[in-house]
């Protein structure tokens, strides 16, 4: 165990610090993609990289939902991904605010962003104190209404054990829709400004994608939304869509404009949300 554990330890992080960053100072919440450029490691050839994202521009305003769409590998997730400084471009500029995220202390650029997706992170644990991982310093009050906003409660409640239930190693004994609406639970504790959504309900049966949509409808309210759209409703309700297409911004507007607009736009979306 050792062997596996201690490699990883001893790992350090590939991210930049400098002695000057700054608390991020975050008002309206707008952030901005200036020619960033993003490749990974090639797992093949260890000496070469695989380019994902090229010459990225993009602006998402603070308070409003923007919605990025294209097929599997174009780089979405990547754009995701950089917000929270989980990777580093390679060349360019992200800011939020007109404050580059790159001169600023990750612990405070990561307080103001929650990351929902179906893919959560729970521990072995009670289902509060995986509530209450978003904010350890959280009422009992504010847990239980985060809970009930993001529409938890209904299945916490039939639970013998309710909110002190044991959901064992990753939420094994919760199902997709309870281990998400656990997420947005997490989020709206959270209260944070930015929020980043992949939005994989596809999964779900249609009486829980209406009660996380509903949730997920309270959680971005007025804040600055970055989502990864897979359903029409999220599409449509957008104030900005990016069509991403092999690592490139294809086109930009929103539904009506791209469907005139954009020839991938319109097939996606004949193809994989229409249906």
């Amino acid at each position: 165990s050792a062997k596996r554990i201690l490699p990883i330890i001893d790992e350090k992080s590939k991210l930049k610090k400098n002695i000057d960053d700054k608390n991020l100072n975050l008002n309206e919440g707008n952030i901005e993609f200036k020619n960033v450029e993003f490749s990974y490691d090639n797992i093949s050839d260890e000496n070469t990289k695989k380019t994902t994202l090229k010459n990225i521009n993009l602006k998402m305003l603070g308070g409003k939902m923007t919605a990025l769409v294209g097929y599997s590998g174009s780089g979405k997730s990547t754009i995701l991904n950089l917000i929270p400084r989980i990777y580093d471009a390679e060349n360019g500029d992200i800011t939020i605010d007109n404050q580059s995220i790159y001169k600023t202390k990750i612990v405070s650029l990561r307080e103001n962003i929650s990351f929902v997706s179906q893919d959560t992170n729970l521990f072995d644990d009670t289902i509060k104190n995986n509530i209450a991982y978003a904010d350890m310093d959280a009422t009992d009050d504010e847990i239980y209404n985060a809970a009930k906003l993001s529409f938890a409660s209904e299945f916490i409640e039939k639970l013998k054990d309710k909110y002190d239930t044991k959901i064992g190693e990753n939420g094994i004994r919760l199902s997709g829709g309870e281990k998400q609406r656990l997420s947005i639970a997490r989020a709206i504790l959270k209260k944070s400004k930015i929020i980043l959504l992949d939005e994989a309900t596809s999964s779900l049966d249609a009486e829980t994608e209406d009660k996380i949509q509903k949730a997920i409808n309270y959680l971005t309210k007025n804040r600055t939304t970055i989502v990864i759209a897979h359903r029409l409703s999220t599409i449509l309700n957008s104030d900005k869509i990016y069509v991403i297409d092999s690592g490139h911004v294809m086109a930009e507007g929103n539904h009506e404009d791209l469907m005139s607009r954009s020839s991938i736009y319109k097939n996606f979306y004949d193809k994989q949300i229409k249906t």
